[in-house]
């Protein structure tokens, strides 16, 4: 007598298909990837942050004005919303399929630990300023810690919002009183300097980002805020269906966007060279701006929220930004190969005439060739490299 041995049925489901994705996303990752590209051109291209002309001049103050009121410190939230949000989908997805509460967790442990990893990788070879290392960690800690508790214990983090409005107001009055005791010679804005990004050779960067990346890293664990917003929205189903939530997230876009674009405005008039100020205030404005920062995360989500649901029918475009949302890591570290060769001291070093007209370009040039390119993998159904092999390690 013979035995069939059959496999046991796997506790968990694979990736997500196509056809249960929703748009709003996927449009929201790739569209942020620009701002993404504009703040780490100009990181690379000063080789420091922000990133901006000290002295600028002709159109240069309108690049250093519009890069400090809508994409510093403005851009990397979002994806903290998005991240925690991404949690509570796959969660969701595998428990539909019968995956136990324990193999779920086990998944997204896996899967985070695989970022940090990336994270690792990236920042080692490419550029310091690596996010995906923060976010495996902040992953990690959402698994063990947010995802299954109810929804009582998730309004916490819209009491801890209400908390930080109030201490960005508070913030800003500090600001207004240093602007208004400035009595010191002006001071420029001035971009505060990386090695890595200075580095003469590639040898060279690589041993200074390794003493660059874990300080970094440790800087934007705070982001586990950010994602814990987009884990109670991602409970609520919001952009799944954004139409019938229209009337919140109008109030999300008005109050963050709001609260973002007023924080930013002062340092944005110093950068311009429209306000002086003295050193003290120029400090006290800069850290108004990091601050306010963070509600650019819910604000822009909530704003392309209002957008999907006012869309008729999806066009070339917005398949091409979608498609590249998709493939956001891809698109991400395929940004950080970009400026690694086109901007390094030691590789092309392109110059254009001005380092921010020669920033802001290459930025648009390479998020554009990235959508075309992840518009054709999505023709061929091909997933993108990068999320090809984390599935590969995780499944």
């Amino acid at each position: 007598m013979t035995t069939q041995l059959t496999r046991p049925a796997a506790d968990h489901r694979g990736p997500v298909t196509g056809r249960e994705r929703a748009l709003a996303p996927d449009l929201i990752r790739g569209a942020m990837l620009l701002l993404i590209g504009l703040a780490n051109s100009a990181n690379f291209a000063f080789a420091g942050q922000p990133g901006v002309e000290s002295f600028p001049h002709g159109f240069e103050r309108v690049l250093n004005f519009l890069k400090l009121t809508f994409v510093d410190a403005r851009a990397y939230p979002v994806f903290a919303v998005m991240f925690g949000y991404g949690l509570v989908q796959l969660a969701r997805r595998q428990r539909s399929a019968g995956a136990t509460t324990s193999a779920v967790r086990r998944i997204l442990v896996k899967r985070n630990g695989w970022l940090i990893a990336f994270g690792l990788v990236h920042a080692t070879l490419l550029y310091f300023g690596d996010f995906l290392g923060a976010y495996g960690i902040v992953g990690i800690i959402c698994t063990l810690v947010l995802l299954n508790r109810g929804d009582k214990f998730h309004r916490i983090v819209l009491g801890i919002w209400i908390f930080e409005i109030l201490y960005v107001l508070f913030t800003g009055f500090q600001a207004v009183v240093a602007v208004l005791n400035s009595s010191g010679p002006a001071a420029p804005l001035t971009n505060s300097p990386n090695p890595s990004l200075a580095a003469t050779s590639y040898g060279a960067s690589i041993v200074d980002r390794l003493h660059e990346y874990p300080m970094h890293t440790a800087s934007v664990i705070g982001f586990l805020i950010v994602a814990w917003l987009g884990i109670w929205a991602a409970r609520k189903q919001i952009l799944e269906n954004p139409a019938a939530h229209r009337t919140l997230l109008r109030g999300v876009a008005f109050t963050g966007l709001g609260i973002t674009v007023v924080g930013g405005l002062p340092l944005a008039l110093v950068g311009a060279g429209w306000l002086h100020v003295d050193a003290a205030a120029v400090d006290s404005l800069s850290y108004l701006s990091h601050v306010s920062g963070m509600f650019g995360g819910p604000g822009y989500v909530a704003l392309f929220g209002l957008l999907v649901a006012r869309l008729n029918r999806v066009t070339l475009p917005v398949l091409a930004i979608s498609a590249l949302g998709q493939r956001s890591l891809s698109g991400y570290l395929f940004q950080s190969v970009s400026w690694l060769v086109l901007l390094a001291p030691f590789t092309l070093d392109l110059d254009l005439g001005s380092t921010a007209y020669t920033a802001a370009l290459i930025a648009i040039a390479v998020w554009l060739v990235s959508a075309a390119g992840a518009y054709a993998m999505s023709r061929r159904t091909y997933r993108g490299p990068a999320e090809s092999l984390l599935r590969r390690l995780v499944y």
